[in-house]
C-alpha cells in the first residue's frame, strides 16, 4: 500500500485509537513514529505493554502494583487480556465462518490461528492520508440474514467488594448501573475499543462481562452476560466526540509531518495530561533524549 501510494500515513487500530483516546489515558504509554520517504509510520515498540488491557485504570483507588499479589495492576492486566483473547474465541460458532475475499495475510498454509478478519481503511487527513489495519472479531446475521460484523470485548471483575458492584447479583436486574461504574472506572479502555469498532466499521459492540470464579482465583472465570452495543450509540453514552479524536489524530500528523525524516517516540506522560516527544538516534533501539518536545494534550484538541 505504500509502494502503491495509496497513503502516507500508516498504523493499526490499537494504536491509533490510543492516540484518538489520549484524553482519557492516566496510565503511561508509547508509540514508536518513522517518518520516512515523506510516510509515517505508527508502530509500537517490542516487549512493552502497549497491547495489555488496563484494569480500573480511571477508578478512584485504581490498583496498586504490588507484583506479589494478584490483584496487582500487572496481574489484572495480564488476567484481563487473557480474559479477552479468550472470550473473543469462545462465543465463535464453528461450521459456518464467514469469509472476505482476501486470506488472512498471517496465516501459513496448513497453520491454524484465531479466527480474526483484518481489514484496511483509509481516510483524508487533509494533506495527508492515513491507513489504519482494522481487526473484526466475528459476524453476525441481523435482518434480512444480512451479516453484521462485530467487535468483541470482554469486561472483567475481581473482586465485586472493590469494584463497587456486586456483579453477580446487579447485572440481570440493574445493567444500566452495572455499565456506568465499568465508564467510570474504565473510561480510556472503553473508549480505545469504541473507537477500534468505529474505525473497523462494526454494525455491533458484542460486550462481555466475566467475573472470576472465587475472588482469589485469577484462572478460573464465569462469562455472567453479554449485551450487544451499537458503536456510535456507546460513543454518545460515554459522551466520545469522535469529531474531537480525529482532530487529536489530525494534529499528531500534522505535528509529525512538519519534524525531520528520522525515529521517533510518542510518550504520554505517567504524571500529567500531555504527550512528549523524544528522537531516537539512528541504529539505536534505546531512547535517548536528543530533542524534547512537550505538547499538552488541551493545546492540540478540544477537551472533552
Amino acid at each position: 500500500l505504500a509502494e502503491a501510494g495509496e497513503a502516507n500515513v500508516f498504523g493499526t487500530d490499537a494504536i491509533v485509537s490510543a492516540i484518538m483516546a489520549a484524553p482519557r489515558a492516566v496510565n503511561s504509554w508509547d508509540i514508536i513514529v518513522r517518518r520516512e520517504g515523506g510516510r509515517l509510520y505508527f508502530d509500537k515498540r517490542d516487549n512493552t505493554s502497549f497491547d495489555f488491557l488496563t484494569v480500573n485504570e480511571s477508578a478512584h483507588e485504581p490498583p496498586e502494583d504490588d507484583k506479589e499479589s494478584i490483584n496487582s495492576a500487572s496481574s489484572l492486566s495480564q488476567e484481563a487480556t487473557f480474559i479477552n483473547q479468550n472470550f473473543s474465541q469462545q462465543i465463535l460458532v464453528g461450521g459456518g465462518k464467514h469469509k472476505f475475499s482476501e486470506p488472512n495475510p498471517f496465516q501459513s498454509p496448513g497453520e491454524s490461528v484465531a479466527s480474526i478478519a483484518y481489514k484496511y481503511r483509509r481516510w483524508d487527513l487533509g494533506e495527508n492520508k492515513i491507513i489504519v489495519r482494522c481487526e473484526i472479531d466475528g459476524a453476525m446475521k441481523g435482518k434480512d440474514d444480512q451479516v453484521q460484523l462485530m467487535t468483541v470485548k470482554a469486561l472483567n471483575e475481581y473482586d465485586s467488594r472493590l469494584g463497587g458492584v456486586d456483579w453477580r447479583q446487579k447485572l440481570d436486574s440493574q445493567r444500566g448501573a452495572v455499565l456506568a461504574t465499568e465508564l467510570k472506572n474504565n473510561a480510556n479502555k472503553l473508549a480505545k475499543w469504541t473507537v477500534q469498532s468505529m474505525l473497523a466499521g462494526t454494525e455491533q459492540i458484542r460486550m462481555g462481562y466475566v467475573s472470576r470464579a472465587h475472588p482469589k482465583d485469577c484462572y478460573t472465570h464465569v462469562i455472567l452476560g453479554t449485551q450487544l452495543y451499537k458503536p456510535r450509540d456507546f460513543a454518545a453514552q460515554m459522551n466520545l466526540n469522535m469529531t474531537n479524536a480525529w482532530g487529536i489524530l489530525k494534529g499528531i500528523v500534522d505535528l509529525f509531518m512538519a519534524f525531520p525524516e528520522g525515529k521517533y517516540l510518542l510518550l504520554k506522560d505517567p504524571n500529567k495530561p500531555m504527550i512528549r516527544i523524544y528522537e531516537v538516534p539512528p541504529q539505536s533501539s534505546k531512547v535517548r533524549t536528543l530533542r524534547k518536545l512537550i505538547t499538552p494534550l488541551h493545546r492540540t484538541t478540544t477537551k472533552t
